[in-house]
């Protein structure tokens, strides 16, 4: 397999807006030493091992679909060709030359330098929807937990003394206390229609509560798989006002950050309960405990504890459990294995965060991946390039995300490397990979 770069254009790119992820630990280097300049030469062939850098605990189960006889991984390695990562905060931390793609075991990409790897022709994979019924399951507990005042109660029973005579009579006499209500016919308010909320939305309604959600920006697909009986909100602040339980399911981006705020919890439905399983900084924490000491909420339930809520009475604040399943682990790790070796090995690129969706089933065995600038008469240049090599284009794949694009040639015969390094020289090409198929 042989590969080049260029290099990339003065401005750099903003990535595509994708799905982010809460940060855990850091690492302190991701593949070995940077080089000095340029782009690592072609190396190897259609036998090539590839090299995969696995940061944190990926599941087994993961990992074992990366063939032995094709790929070396540890946690320990120089000049990966992948990173594989879940939590570790990668910003700051040099990402070897070498790297290829980064896979994100895992919905979002906060703990990865997206925008950084875009300029370098790097693809950022992550696992969408692989940990969503895990974070479903954990909102419904949230939900429960606050209505039955469940965390007070069982405070209330371990401090109990078993020795105690009246023992039965401290108990009757304190469950008094956390006298709570029912799901049923409450109304909840999801903000975000991705797979979470989607899901989130189904089973509250099977659950016989009303379901409200808001999304602008709703996807097709999460627009089929959403039950008929969700309502539509007009705004954040239609939502709110309208629903018992609020259920906060969206990126974390500039346009998210603090989305609930004091302006937003002014008008929320006196006693509501919200609940926080994406993000930390998407709610703005001080309004919360405003609204909390003011009884306009009467609970906040997140994924995130903090040390400005920690300990308050109306606070229910778990560690990071969203994903925290052995079976959400185990789709998202198999999820982005499978992701990393398609791209490897064929080029295809399938949930990239910051690159287009581009999928081709070989039509010959000698394939050319290009990442480049969404730029006019690039294809042209790549095409007047092949031919002038005399290399026949048997056919080509073009897709754009943004001021991202990302192209697949398929050509009837071997393809030389001194072709490869002209595509690469090209004004606006990112990175060039030449994937001949591997032997039968």
């Amino acid at each position: 397999m042989a590969e080049a770069g260029a290099r990339p254009p003065e401005a750099g790119f903003a990535p595509p807006r994708g799905d982010s992820a809460q940060r855990e630990g850091g690492t302190s280097e991701a593949g070995a030493r940077p080089p000095e300049a340029g782009f690592a030469p072609p190396r190897g062939d259609s036998a090539q091992r590839f090299r995969i850098l696995v940061l944190n605990q990926i599941a087994a189960s993961g990992l074992s679909r990366l063939p032995k006889d094709r790929y070396e991984v540890g946690k320990e390695l120089s000049q990966p060709d992948a990173i594989m990562v879940r939590s570790a905060d990668l910003h700051g931390t040099p990402i070897a030359a070498s790297v290829k793609a980064i896979g994100r075991a895992g919905a979002g990409t906060n703990n990865i330098p997206v925008q950084a790897m875009s300029t370098r022709g790097v693809p950022v994979f992550n696992a969408p929807g692989a940990n969503a019924n895990a974070v479903k399951e954990l909102v419904l507990a949230g939900m429960l937990m606050a209505a039955r005042n469940l965390p007070a109660a069982l405070q209330f029973v371990q401090s109990l003394d078993p020795a105690a005579r009246d023992f039965d009579r401290l108990v009757e006499e304190g469950k008094n206390a956390f006298g709570g209500r029912e799901l049923a016919g409450k109304t909840v308010g999801v903000i975000g229609l991705g797979r979470v909320g989607c899901l989130v939305a189904d089973a509250a309604i099977r659950l016989g509560m009303h379901a409200i959600g808001f999304d602008p920006e709703i996807t097709v697909e999460a627009a089929w798989s959403l039950p008929s009986q969700v309502q539509r909100a007009s705004s954040v602040s239609d939502l709110i006002r309208r629903c018992d339980f609020i259920s906060v399911h969206v990126p974390l981006l500039d346009a998210t950050r603090h989305l609930i705020d004091g302006h937003q919890l002014a008008n929320v439905r006196h006693g509501a309960v919200l609940l926080n399983f994406s993000r930390d900084a998407v709610v703005d924490v001080r309004a919360v405990l405003a609204a909390l000491e003011a009884g306009r909420l009467a609970a906040y339930v997140c994924d995130f504890p903090g040390a400005s809520l920690l300990g308050h009475p109306k606070m229910i604040a778990l560690p990071h459990l969203g994903a925290s399943t052995r079976e959400a682990e185990e789709n998202c790790a198999v999820m982005v294995a499978e992701q990393l070796r398609d791209y490897l090995e064929n080029g295809n690129i399938r949930h990239s965060v910051n690159f287009p969706e581009a999928v081709a089933p070989r039509e010959s065995a000698f394939r050319v991946a290009i990442a480049n600038a969404n730029v006019p008469n690039m294809l042209g240049q790549i095409s007047t390039t092949m031919a002038e090599a005399g290399l026949n284009i048997h056919t080509m794949l073009n897709k754009s995300r943004g001021e991202m694009a990302y192209t697949l040639v398929d050509v009837d015969s071997p393809v030389p490397p001194e072709v490869v390094t002209a595509i690469a020289s090209i004004e606006g090409v990112l990175a060039v990979r030449y994937l001949p198929a591997s032997p039968a």
